[in-house]
C-alpha cells in the first residue's frame, strides 16, 4: 500500500477510535525485539540471562558489586554513568504547540473562516464578535489546560518511592537513584524498582501479571531452575513493574531505567500518537455534525435569496448570517469545564511508574 493511503487510513483510525484493532501491542513489540532499540535490547535479554545462570557469589562478581553492597563513591560514579533510574513517560508539548493544539478546534477554524469572509465584506461588527470568540475559548482552555499539567507535576514532585538499599549501611533511597549493582531488600508489598536478580528468598511470591499476564504470583528462588529459555521464565530474575506480594528476599539490580523490560515498554507507549477521549470525540462529532449543517443550508439559503429577489450581494450577506447563527460561538466555552476535568484526569495518568504509591517507611 503507497505510504500516502497508509497514512490517511492510520489517520482514519484514529478518529474513529479503531486503530486498536489493527495495531499490535507495545508490550509485544518491545518483548520481541521490534524497533529503534533491537539490539540493545537483545544484548539487555542476554545479560539476564548470564547473570540468572550463575550463583549469587558469581552474580555479585559478574556486577562488579559486594556482599555488603556499594560504596558511596561507587554508587555516585555508577549514577553518572548510567543515568536515574527513571523510565521513559509523556513530556509536556512546549507552549506555542500546546496554543496550536488548543486553538485547532472544528468550532473554532469554522468561526475563524466566517470572521476572515465578514471582514472582507466589510462587517467590522461580526469580525470583532467572532474573533473575540475565538480568543477567548482558545485562551481560556490554554491557561486550564497550563494550570492542570502544573497541578499534576507539583502532584509528581511531592509523591516518591524508596527501595530499602545495602551501601556498607541499610539505609532508604530514591527509586531514582538506584544503580546497577545495588543490593535491595524486598518484603511483603514492595515494589520491584529495577530488573534484579534474587540472592536469598525466603518465600517470596511476585505478582508479574503486569508483564507476562500470569494471573497468579510466581515464587521466586535464589538458585538457578532450567525451566525456559527467556528472561521472564527465569525463577530467579524480578522485573520493575511487578510488585512483592509475600515473602522476602535480597535481590541483585542488574538493570535500570531505560535498560529494563518496563522501560522499553514505557518507551514504545509514550511514542504511541493517543486518540481523543470519549469525551472529546463526541464533542468532535457534534461540531462536525453542525459543520455539514451548515455547508448544505448556507448555499440553499443564498441561492434562494438571491433568485426571489436578484440581489445576490444582498443574498450573500443573508446566507453569511444563516452561517453565523448556526454557529453557537459559545459551544467551546460551555464544554470547556467538563473537557478540563477530562484532562486534569489525563495529566494524572501520565505521572511516571510508581509515583502514585505511597512511600515505604522503614520498620
Amino acid at each position: 500500500m503507497p505510504h500516502g493511503l497508509t497514512h490517511a487510513f492510520s489517520h482514519f483510525l484514529r478518529r474513529s477510535r479503531r486503530f486498536r484493532h489493527f495495531s499490535r501491542h507495545p508490550l509485544q513489540d518491545a518483548f520481541a525485539g521490534h524497533g529503534a532499540k533491537t539490539t540493545g535490547h537483545t544484548d539487555v535479554a542476554q545479560n539476564l540471562l548470564l547473570i540468572a545462570r550463575d550463583d549469587p557469589d558469581a552474580a555479585i562478581t559478574r556486577m562488579k558489586s559486594h556482599p555488603e553492597g556499594l560504596s558511596k563513591r561507587e554508587a555516585a560514579a555508577r549514577l553518572a554513568r548510567h543515568g536515574p533510574n527513571l523510565v521513559e513517560h509523556q513530556k509536556p508539548l512546549p507552549w506555542w504547540q500546546h496554543l496550536w493544539h488548543c486553538y485547532k478546534d472544528p468550532f473554532n477554524l469554522l468561526l475563524t473562516v466566517l470572521a476572515i469572509v465578514s471582514y472582507s465584506s466589510n462587517d467590522a461588527r461580526a469580525t470583532v464578535v467572532i474573533g473575540m470568540m475565538v480568543a477567548l475559548s482558545t485562551a481560556i482552555r490554554f491557561a486550564h489546560e497550563h494550570r492542570s499539567n502544573r497541578a499534576a507535576e507539583s502532584l509528581k514532585a511531592l509523591v516518591s518511592n524508596t527501595a530499602t538499599v545495602l551501601r556498607q549501611a541499610q539505609r532508604d533511597i530514591p527509586f531514582a537513584k538506584l544503580v546497577p549493582g545495588d543490593l535491595v531488600l524486598l518484603s511483603a508489598g514492595d515494589m520491584i524498582p529495577a530488573d534484579c536478580r534474587v540472592l536469598g528468598a525466603r518465600d517470596i511470591f511476585i505478582a508479574q501479571a503486569s508483564m507476562t499476564g500470569e494471573s497468579l504470583p510466581v515464587e521466586k528462588f535464589a538458585e538457578w531452575r532450567a525451566e525456559g529459555t527467556g528472561p521472564f521464565e527465569q525463577s530467579n530474575l524480578v522485573f520493575m513493574g511487578t510488585n512483592v506480594v509475600s515473602g522476602s528476599a535480597t535481590v541483585l539490580v542488574v538493570n535500570t531505567g531505560p535498560s529494563t523490560y518496563f522501560g522499553a515498554l514505557a518507551e514504545r507507549v509514550t511514542a504511541v500518537d493517543f486518540a481523543p477521549n470519549a469525551f472529546q470525540a463526541g464533542i468532535n462529532s457534534v461540531s462536525c455534525l453542525l459543520i455539514r449543517f451548515a455547508a448544505v443550508m448556507v448555499p440553499i439559503v443564498m441561492l434562494i435569496n438571491g433568485l426571489s429577489k436578484g440581489d445576490w450581494f444582498e443574498a450573500f450577506l443573508f446566507a453569511l448570517s444563516v452561517a453565523v447563527c448556526l454557529t453557537p460561538e459559545m459551544l467551546p466555552m460551555i464544554v470547556l469545564p467538563p473537557w478540563l476535568f477530562a484532562h486534569a484526569q489525563c495529566g494524572l495518568a501520565r505521572l511516571d511508574y510508581g509515583s502514585l504509591k505511597p512511600r515505604r517507611h522503614s520498620a
